[in-house]
C-alpha cells in the first residue's frame, strides 16, 4: 500500500535568476518502508522534502498522502494533515529548554487537541519509553545530553501516531554512537510499528543501511 506518492513534481526558483530546482519527480513510497534521500548540496533533495512535507506549496505536479490529493488545498486543510499525519524530525532538536521531556514531547497532540490531556500525557510516556527515556521524563530538556534530546524530539514526533516521519538531516548533529542510537530506533519503528520514514540525509552509512535510496542530483532522481 502506497502511503505517499509524487507525480510529476517540479519546481522553480525565480530569485536571483530562474532555475529550475526538481524536474518530473515520480516515485511511490510503501507503508512501513524506511527510504533515505541522499545527494550532494544543490541536489534538490531537502526542496523535495518540504514539498512533501506540504509546508511548500508552491511546485507544478501532484501530491498524494494516504491516498488522498494534498496539492491544491487550503493552509487550513494543510495543517491539518501534517499535525494529523505528518511527524517531523529535525536535525536539531526544537526542544523547548525550560519544559519537561515529557512536556516536549506532549505538544503536537495538545495542538491536534484529540485526546485529553491525561490520555495525551499517558501517549507521551509510552512513545518515551519506546525511546528508552521514560526515566528522564519529568527533567528539563535543558539537561539532557543531544542524543537524549534527539531522541526526545523523535518521541515528540511520534505522538500523533503519525503515517509518516520525515526526518531532516536526523542524525547531522550527532555524533557516530548517537547516530547509531537513532538509526536503529528508526529500524524498530519501520520493523516492529510499521512506521514509515523518509529521511533526508548526508551520511552515506545511514543512507545504506536503509529499506531504500533516492539518490538525487540536479533536480532528478538518478538512482
Amino acid at each position: 500500500m502506497n502511503i505517499l506518492e509524487t507525480q510529476n513534481i517540479g519546481k522553480i526558483f525565480y530569485q536571483p535568476t530562474e532555475f529550475e530546482v526538481l524536474k518530473h519527480i515520480t516515485f511511490q513510497v510503501k507503508k512501513g518502508e524506511f527510504l533515505s534521500m541522499i545527494g550532494k548540496s544543490g541536489s534538490g533533495k531537502s526542496t523535495l522534502l518540504y514539498i512533501l512535507s506540504t509546508m511548500d506549496t508552491d511546485y507544478s505536479g501532484k501530491l498524494l498522502i494516504d491516498n488522498q490529493i494534498v496539492t491544491g488545498l487550503n493552509q487550513d486543510q494543510l495543517a491539518e494533515i501534517r499535525n494529523e499525519k505528518i511527524g517531523f524530525v529535525f536535525q536539531f532538536h526544537y526542544l523547548l529548554p525550560e519544559f519537561t521531556c515529557l512536556q516536549n514531547v506532549m505538544i503536537p497532540a495538545l495542538k491536534l487537541g484529540k485526546y485529553s490531556s491525561e490520555e495525551i500525557e499517558q501517549r507521551a510516556y509510552n512513545k518515551l519509553d519506546i525511546l528508552g527515556l521514560k526515566d528522564q521524563a519529568l527533567k528539563p530538556a535543558s539537561k539532557l545530553s543531544g542524543g537524549q534530546q534527539q531522541r526526545v524530539a523523535i518521541a515528540r514526533a511520534l505522538i500523533n501516531d503519525p503515517l509518516i516521519i520525515m526526518g531532516d538531516e536526523p542524525t547531522g548533529n550527532l555524533d557516530s554512537k548517537n547516530t547509531s542510537i537513532v538509526f536503529d530506533i528508526f529500524q524498530e519503528l519501520t520493523k516492529n510499528f510499521g512506521q514509515t520514514i523518509i529521511a533526508v540525509t548526508h551520511d552515506d552509512d545511514f543512507a545504506r543501511k536503509s529499506d531504500r535510496i533516492i539518490e538525487m542530483k540536479d533536480g532528478i532522481i538518478i538512482s
